[in-house]
């Protein structure tokens, strides 16, 4: 057995499978790239060779246009393919659509990539599977036992609640455009909400992208449609970052809610504006990142994107082997 230690490396794009000749999640554009999702910060255009799950591909195209890459590989959930003596294969990860851990394979040891991921239900795509492996490297954005979060649906029904006792406000939810936009909306269709959902321009096609993945989102329009007069108990979808912007003064009396996970921190909702906080993460929890480690149960854990202190140490008190992987340049997704 070959110790990962030797045959993977931190380089400034990323990091690197010195035998595989490939990155993985690369920052700048590289030769080889496998890519474990689609946000940006993982993601990125100008690749030689990407090599990822047909939802990524897809969903970066629309993104970055269909010459995001000069050429684009896609590999099937379980299917594995073998580059230079190393094989790899993807696992789903329960992030987003398309979203995968990556499992490496060479000289008899085994590395798992959680990427970005979580262990709670997401009916928008497929869920997070366990796969044994020596070392397991996880994200640890939410690594902190502060960050519980309470399940989907007592949020939706937070906002349902809002929308009955204040009819005559519109509701403009913040929510990160790929992946948490599309979950908000398709929960909201499972708690009965069957009106039109009014979007933000910059959601549009990648909630096209998602129906056409077969992915039902019930009828969706373009928030142009609406102004003070007409807005009145709507639900309106937008990033974040026009929760205040000019964009929203069409809309006349506003509720601002913020689907996030850091909506925990109360601070930080009275910090940015909101008058309804929804605790909504498409990132695993404290209890899910040590849930985990346990189910994995791999030889050694390496953490990182987050709060990697906190989760080197419960893992190292658990009785497993755990270090600090300190990867620059992923974002701890503010948003999300």
């Amino acid at each position: 057995m070959t110790h990962p230690k030797k045959w993977l490396d931190i380089r400034p794009e990323g990091l690197y499978c010195t035998p595989g000749k490939f990155y993985i999640d690369p920052r700048f554009p590289v030769d080889n790239a496998v890519i474990t999702h689609a946000h940006g910060d993982h993601a990125r255009s100008g690749h030689k060779r990407v090599f990822a799950s047909s939802g990524t591909i897809a969903i970066m195209k629309v993104r970055y246009g269909e010459d995001c890459a000069e050429q684009l590989f896609s590999v099937p959930y379980r299917d594995s393919i073998i580059e230079n003596s190393v094989k790899i294969t993807f696992f789903p990860a329960g992030h987003i659509l398309g979203s995968a851990q990556v499992l490496l394979e060479y000289q008899n040891s085994t590395v798992l990539i959680s990427g970005d991921y979580k262990r709670m239900r997401d009916p928008t795509c497929e869920p997070f599977e366990v796969h044994s492996c020596d070392v397991f490297i996880t994200e640890a954005t939410f690594g902190l036992p502060v960050f519980i979060h309470p399940p989907i649906e007592t949020e939706i029904h937070k906002l349902l609640l809002s929308i009955q006792q204040n009819p005559d406000s519109c509701h403009l939810v913040g929510a990160y455009a790929l992946g948490k936009c599309q979950r908000l909306i398709k929960v909201l269709r499972e708690q009965g909400f069957e009106d039109t959902i009014y979007l933000h321009g910059a959601q549009i096609k990648l909630c096209d992208l998602y129906q056409s993945f077969g992915i039902d989102l019930g009828p969706l329009e373009n928030a142009h449609a609406l102004n003070q007069k007409n807005s009145a108990g709507k639900i309106v979808i937008c990033p974040p970052s026009a929760l205040h912007d000019r964009w929203s003064r069409r809309f006349g009396e506003l509720i601002v809610a913020h689907a996030s996970g850091w909506m925990q921190i109360r601070a930080r909702a009275k910090q940015k504006g909101v008058d309804l906080p929804l605790i909504i993460s498409d990132h695993a929890d404290w209890n899910e990142l040590t849930q985990t480690i346990h189910e994995v149960n791999p030889k050694e854990v390496w953490v990182t994107h987050g709060r990697e202190e906190a989760l080197v140490y419960y893992a190292q008190k658990a009785g497993f082997k755990a270090q600090a992987l300190s990867l620059l340049g992923y974002d701890d997704e503010e948003d999300d």
